[in-house]
């Protein structure tokens, strides 16, 4: 039975292994003294990684316990100087991949980026291409005798590379996949609508050639405050007079009004629905048509 501890622990953790990676769940297994913020040593699909200790999770927010594996150990002092002379190497690491498949002919592949494992005992290159038939089975025997370690070739989407390589997005400021994403959301044509972005390419897309992922930041807003403000075209009573709405302006809770050719920016609190308000007085004045032979008790006689 998985219980939440006194202390707010839990037998399961989420462990993070890339500064900005995705978050995995891993039981606490003998390591009951591991805390967020801990660096532990796990075994993983590849190989044994070393990866730090973010949250403690709920058990009842992770939907597959079957087969998960524990934490094997705290890492010590000498684990994390270990990573760090690995890390050193990858930049070569990734170069001599390039000069190999340069070497085998291989055009259709770029080589964005080499990890090590902690221990050096893993090799993964991440790679993209659009050749979905690419084979690279040379490169990764080329590869194999070139380094003393298990080699891995990873295909990773143009959100992906566009996050390793960093720089900076159309705002002038760091990408946001690389400075606080840690996942990717779906991205759609209908949250730029939906905000009155331009849809052309230049307006929505990113610099990894898909949608922007700051779309869906302020999407939700949105929609709840345009479903509480008047939709283009519909008639509005304003202290400057009768008009109907020509732009809606949701981060100022506002709505510009045509009052007799002369636009005005009208605030909530300043203007009145007039096409509800006309309905809701027909229907007070058509009276009940549901008692019409009489027991009425809703309030409204039929005329």
């Amino acid at each position: 039975m998985t219980t939440i501890m006194a202390d707010g622990t839990s037998e399961y953790v989420g462990i993070r292994f890339q500064k900005l990676g995705k978050l995995y769940h891993f039981k606490v297994g003998e390591c009951t003294d591991a805390q967020p913020g801990d660096y532990v040593i796990l075994e993983t699909n590849r190989g044994n990684q070393l990866g730090q200790v973010i949250a403690f999770i709920k058990p009842d927010h992770i939907h597959n316990k079957r087969g998960m594996r524990g934490i094997q150990r705290m890492a010590t002092p000498r684990d994390l100087v270990m990573k760090q002379v690995w890390e050193s190497k990858e930049l070569d690491a990734l170069i001599t991949c390039r000069e190999k498949a340069s070497q085998l002919k291989i055009k259709d592949a770029k080589f964005v980026k080499a990890e090590y494992s902690f221990d050096g005992s893993w090799i993964t290159f991440s790679y993209t291409t659009e050749n979905k038939k690419l084979d690279l089975a040379a490169l990764t025997t080329t590869l194999n005798r070139s380094f003393r370690a298990r080699i891995e070739l990873r295909l990773i989407g143009p959100r992906d590379v566009a996050k390793i390589i960093g720089g900076y997005g159309a705002c002038g400021s760091p990408r946001c996949c690389s400075t606080f994403l840690t996942e990717f959301s779906p991205v759609s044509i209908k949250m730029a609508k939906e905000q009155g972005v331009s849809l052309s390419p230049q307006e929505i897309t990113g610099m990894c050639g898909r949608l922007r992922c700051c779309l869906v930041y302020e999407y939700e807003q949105y929609v709840a405050a345009k479903k509480t403000l008047p939709r283009r075209g519909k008639r509005i009573s304003t202290p400057y007079g009768d008009g109907r709405v020509r732009d809606v302006r949701v981060i100022r809770d506002s709505i510009i009004v045509d009052v007799d050719g002369e636009f005005h920016e009208v605030f909530r609190h300043e203007f009145e629905p007039l096409d509800e308000l006309e309905a809701l007085k027909n229907k007070a004045e058509a009276g009940c048509s549901k008692h019409e032979s009489g027991g009425c008790d809703c309030g409204a006689k039929k005329s």
